[in-house]
Order: C-alpha cells, then structure tokens, then sequence
C-alpha cells in the first residue's frame, strides 16, 4: 500500500499541515517528558492546564481578541451553537434577526425560532444561495436581541466580504469554516464561534469568543453544559473539555504564527482561491456556482452541469490523488475545500487535472 499523502480538498475534517501532524506525531507517547500522551492526561493536571491556557494565551494574540472577551473551549460542535445561542442571548429582547445565506444558517435560523421571534435580515433561497447580500439588503430589527449570520458558506462557497453594520444591536457570527483566513476586528462582534475541523483543530472542538457582559441572561430552560455563565465561571471545564483537540489547536496556531499570522494566511487565501476561479472562468466546460463578489476563499463549488461528466471528474481525479472533490448532496457537483492547511501545490496540480479534463472533454 502507498502511504504518499493525497492532496485532500475535504470539506471538514479537513487537511491539516503535514509539519502539525508530525510533531504530534513525536509526541504522541511521551509528551514533554512526561511518559504520557495529551490524551492520558487529567485535565485537571498542571501539564495539561499549560496547554490549556497557552492555547487560549495564542489564540488571543493571532486573533488580537480584546480583554474583555471570553475564550471557550466548548463540545456539541458548531451545530450546539444553533441551540445555545438563542438560548444565552434571545431573552434580552425576545427577537433576533437571522441572514440565511446558506444551509447552516437555514438550520441555526429554525433552530432559534423555538426560543423567541426569528425576523429574516435576508434570505437568498432563491437565488440558490449563490450571491451575498450587501449592507442595503438587509432588513434589520431594531429591537432585536442579536444578528446572525454565517461568514462563509462550504455548501455553495460564498463568503461574506465584509462585516454587517447593525448598531447597537450585538453581532453574532458562525466562522467555522473561515475563521483564521483573515485579520478580523473581534471588537465589531458580540460573539463569534467555529467548529474547530476546518482551520483549527481536529473535530470534536467548538471556539466561542463571546464579549463580556452578554452572557447571564439565559433562558431558564439552558442545560448547563450550553449556559455560557457556567462555562465562564468554570473556564470551560465543568466537565472534560476535549483535551487532544485543545492541544492540536496550539499547534495549529504556533503553525498560524510561523507562515505570517492571519494576514499571511489572507493572503495564501486569495492566491489559492483566485488561481481556480481564475482557471474556471476561463475554461470551456465548468461554470462557479457563487457569483463573482460574493464568492469563498474557501470553498470552491464548480460544475460541468453534466452529472456523469463531473462524476468521471470526481473519480479521476481521486485516481490523480486529488480527493474528496465532490459537491455536497444539495448542490452537486464539485468543492474544492482550500483552507490554510492546502498547500498552494495542491491547488497548482487541482489546476492541471481541470486544464486537461477540460481540453479532453470540452
């Protein structure tokens, strides 16, 4: 069996950087001379609590969050998020205002409407979630309690490119799959998470940064294991928090800080991103899915329109040791995941198989 690496273009869990995985890989059995590996560690130790607060020491300084924001390391995924934000935040005013861009933010709008009055910012359904609003699109609620939206989108790869005014109203933002691709002013936010699996961590590992003073008001129903007021208090350890990933998340960052921080990983961001859309504008036989201005930097979602020819294209480009290329079940066709973990070889060679696939099938 051949153990060259493929260059994995996987939605989440994604790829992570090959330097990352072996050095977890040396300390996998004997972490720092303990005779133990992260993963046998009580979390309560002192070893593990270093890792614990480096990891949050370092997220801080990349993402320059502020101090009057909290850092939690939390379970449940970014879909617990669905549930626990409402939960947490809609009782200041008993409404919130949702932007459906996309599937997740669909799921997180029906989920909230069981906690209070959902008001539609927007909803781009019917342009089959292809395009982004911009900031005179939006309908907003005064008297909303918060506004939610998705920053990027990995089903139809939109991406916001720029951050929602709403006033005095708090901003809440799902980052999963864009959060460390660029610079971001933390203090524009009232709270922002992400599902670890895509620029951060391995699954099993939700980030919340929540600003000071909105947690407390919780509706009475919360479980504990979703009230933020808890979580604080407990610094995110009423109960075993995911060890390994907290500590893969150290990594990850320490790896961040090496290749420039967020504005480094901006700019691979777009030298990736464009090279493809670029290829794919130009080429005979694939149309984008996203509408130029409102597309990812992330996920690249592309079509022949020709459901046999882009399931030839899926299976030979496995052959080619490019995976995972297939579209999601409600788009079809195909996404190419470029988080920051994708070397920009990765994207030369995804080039190359879409130049020839074009030329012999256009």
């Amino acid at each position: 069996m051949s153990h060259t690496r493929v260059y994995n273009f996987a939605a989440g869990p994604s790829v992570l950087p090959l330097s990352v995985l072996e050095r977890a890989g040396a300390e996998l059995t004997n972490y720092r001379n303990s005779g133990m590996s992260v993963m046998e560690m009580s979390h309560r130790s002192k070893m593990f609590m270093d890792i614990f607060q480096e990891t949050k020491d370092k997220l801080r300084r990349l993402m320059n969050i502020p101090q009057d924001y909290h850092i939690l390391f939390l379970q449940t995924g970014a879909s617990g998020q669905f549930s626990a934000i409402p939960l947490n935040l809609i009782s200041r005013t008993g409404k919130a205002d949702y932007a459906v861009t996309g599937n997740f933010s669909n799921l997180a709008c029906q989920e909230a409407k069981k906690y209070g009055q959902i008001s539609l910012a927007c909803d781009t359904s019917s342009r089959n979630h292809s395009c982004i609003p911009r900031q005179t699109d939006l309908k907003r609620d005064p008297e909303a309690g918060y506004f939610y939206y998705c920053a990027n989108n990995t089903i139809y790869g939109t991406e916001w490119d720029y951050i929602p005014e709403t006033g005095a109203v708090p901003l809440v933002c799902d980052m999963s799959s864009n959060i460390l691709s660029m610079p971001v002013d933390v203090s524009k936010f009232g709270l922002i998470y992400a599902g670890a699996q895509k620029n951060m961590a391995p699954a099993g590992l939700t980030v919340v940064i929540l600003k000071d003073g909105l947690a407390g008001c919780e509706l009475p129903l919360t479980p504990l294991m979703m009230n933020y007021k808890i979580m604080i208090e407990k610094d995110s350890m009423y109960n075993t928090p995911p060890c390994w990933c907290i500590y893969m998340l150290g990594l990850m960052l320490d790896w961040v800080a090496e290749h420039g921080g967020t504005e480094g990983m901006e700019k691979l961001k777009w030298q990736r991103a464009n090279m493809l859309y670029d290829l794919l504008d130009s080429s005979r036989l694939f149309t984008c899915h996203a509408e130029p201005g409102s597309r990812s930097g992330m996920n690249v979602t592309f079509r022949t329109g020709d459901e046999t020819l882009d399931a030839k294209f899926v299976q030979q480009a496995e052959e080619a040791g490019l995976v995972n290329l297939k579209g999601h079940r409600k788009t079809g066709g195909m996404r190419a995941s470029i988080y920051n973990a994708m070397p920009l070889e990765g994207v030369e060679k995804l080039c190359d198989f879409i130049r020839a696939f074009d030329k012999e099938n256009g």
